[in-house]
């Protein structure tokens, strides 16, 4: 997961660099690719079954991702680079808010889980008000406000993919969907508008966006796969951190003290969170 943390963050880097040149859109459309080609090669070469007896589902599933991927990517060019990545990690949050709708078959939650998770929500939240608000200009209100929509699709996504492995889906299969829908609708919105010329000096940064992408997925799957849940997801916020470092030296981004306050709440909420949502033992 550490792997995965560090590999997320430089994929930021490589689309806040992009975005210079690249609109939202076609970022999405090169990483899709990479992504798509990579795991279109291992079902090729170990023969696996494409058939899915939950198409729509796996639909739906690339759909919210791609939405969510598409708004993440669009908070990453328009702000601070850890500002946007932490905005994106308050999926634990409204993964609390939606769960008792939307996961009916998990275990129910006691009284003390359920209180607990109230709280991280609202500790998330406050979070989120302190980490936008020294930076609440008109200019970044949109910025903002898209950053947390794609946290919320972020665990939209998550909750399409605990259904589609609880109902005995690979996780290949839904990566193979997911890199497939992201392709043909960030492709299909390319053409409708003017794309970039490419030119050979932007292949290190579109094939160092695709190759940090898949490596960073491949690890974290690795990590949800043979490692102690709680664990790993606490260790997924070492994304944040990885970030944050990046900014400061790459970019010279200067964060206040509140917003580091608010990365330190949201952080905690979220994996308090994912530690109470947790079957009791």
């Amino acid at each position: 997961m550490l792997v995965a943390g560090v590999g997320f963050a430089i994929m930021g880097a490589f689309v806040k660099s992009g975005a210079q040149r690249f609109s939202s859109t076609e970022l999405v459309f090169y990483r899709s690719v990479c992504g798509f080609i990579s795991i279109a090669a291992m079902v090729y070469w170990q023969g696996k079954p494409l058939r899915s007896p939950l198409i729509r589902k796996q639909m739906g599933r690339a759909l919210t991702g791609f939405i969510a991927l598409l708004l993440f990517f669009y908070a990453i060019a328009h702000l601070p680079l850890a500002t946007a990545i932490t905005l994106n990690y308050t999926s634990p949050m409204f993964l609390a808010l939606l769960s008792p709708w939307l996961l009916t078959s998990e275990q129910p939650l006691s009284r003390w889980q359920q209180n607990t998770l109230n709280l991280c929500v609202v500790g998330g939240f406050i979070g989120v008000t302190l980490l936008l608000h020294p930076r609440w200009e008109a200019d970044l209100w949109l910025a903002g406000a898209v950053g947390l929509l794609s946290g919320l699709g972020a665990a939209l996504a998550y909750v399409h993919v605990k259904q589609l492995g609880a109902a005995g889906e690979p996780d290949w299969r839904t990566v193979f969907y997911f890199t497939l829908v992201c392709s043909i609708a960030s492709g299909g919105l390319m053409l409708n508008s003017q794309v970039t010329p490419l030119h050979w000096q932007d292949l290190p940064l579109l094939l160092g966006l695709g190759i940090s992408a898949t490596i960073s997925q491949l690890a974290m799957t690795r990590a949800y796969r043979t490692g102690q849940t709680l664990t790993v997801a606490s260790l997924a916020y070492s994304t944040i951190v990885f970030a944050t470092m990046i900014g400061v030296f790459w970019w010279g981004e200067r964060l206040s003290w509140l917003e580091y306050i608010g990365m330190a709440l949201i952080i905690l909420s979220g994996v308090a969170s994912s530690r109470a949502s947790s079957p009791r033992r």
